[in-house]
């Protein structure tokens, strides 16, 4: 339990967080458990091969985009940046669409921009700072080893055994990793509050972090089972082709199997996000 800001409506139990805006339309946190994750996984997998074409196809299609914006001379990294908050929750709105037996049109890629203007900028705002955000985390990074994890991120470049093993770049890797973690707690679900439930950008930050930190054991298992499946695939097409003899066959099997895993992991998002918030309505008042 706890209390939620005077002057709002509220509905709360044990197991529920309040979060309240002006909307007619009250908003609850579940603190789901940590077998929950599993069951993320597993829905999204389910979901997935309900519509694998267009799930699959839109996943290639938003990888392309954010590729080729990349490329834009330079802004388009920023750019791209900007535009993956907005993109992931095209791929949420399309994994709903499949969940409830539709077929997700391309055009769901752009939902957000399709939800009235006021929800529109602030997907625009989430975007503005997750890609300051991300650029930050490269930056701090940058101070640790010069900038090498930072630009092989940032424009690519030849990955040598002797840039891999310099503790400058392992540990300007560990430090990204370790500033990304709370950045992508801030906007794991925002785009969704956002456009779903019509929060501000700053309350979707706030109340996304709350989410991933409540349900903390939930949020672990979903991506230790990912990260299991990803190392799985990869160990399996490795052995796959020593097997076979034809050490080739990895580099042919590797990018379309991480393609298709990518998409499965954008399809379970969704059900991280259905399952942590419920919307209700307000307690109608007593009438004086």
């Amino acid at each position: 339990s706890g209390s939620c800001a005077s002057g709002l409506r509220t509905r709360c139990n044990w197991q529920h967080t309040c979060i309240h805006d002006t909307h007619p339309n009250t908003m609850k946190l579940n603190i789901v458990p940590a077998r929950t994750g599993l069951l993320w996984v597993q829905l999204g997998l389910r979901t997935f091969w309900t519509q694998p074409l267009a799930l699959a196809g839109l996943f290639f299609l938003f990888m392309t985009a954010m590729s080729v914006l990349s490329l834009v001379p330079y802004i388009g990294i920023a750019l791209a940046l900007a535009l993956l908050p907005a993109a992931t929750l095209g791929l949420m709105a399309a994994t709903r669409e499949a969940s409830l037996g539709k077929f997700p049109m391309p055009s769901i890629l752009v939902s957000a921009f399709r939800a009235g203007r006021q929800r529109a900028r602030a997907i625009g705002e989430l975007g503005a700072i997750y890609a300051l955000g991300f650029l930050a985390v490269l930056g701090v990074s940058a101070l640790v080893d010069g900038g090498s994890f930072a630009r092989l991120y940032l424009v690519g470049g030849t990955i040598t055994p002797e840039l891999v093993q310099s503790s400058d770049f392992q540990l300007a890797m560990w430090v990204a990793m370790g500033l990304y973690l709370p950045l992508s707690m801030l906007f794991w679900y925002a785009p969704a509050l956002v456009h779903w439930h019509g929060l501000t950008p700053g309350k979707s930050l706030f109340f996304s972090a709350v989410a991933c930190f409540r349900s903390f054991g939930a949020m672990a298992v979903f991506t230790l089972v990912w990260m299991g499946l990803f190392i799985a695939v990869g160990l399996l097409i490795m052995l796959l082709a020593v097997l076979l003899g034809q050490p080739e066959l990895m580099s042919m099997l590797f990018f379309p199997v991480a393609m298709l895993l990518g998409a499965m992991f954008f399809s379970s998002i969704y059900f991280t996000f259905r399952d942590s918030f419920v919307a209700e309505e307000a307690d109608t008042p007593a009438p004086s």
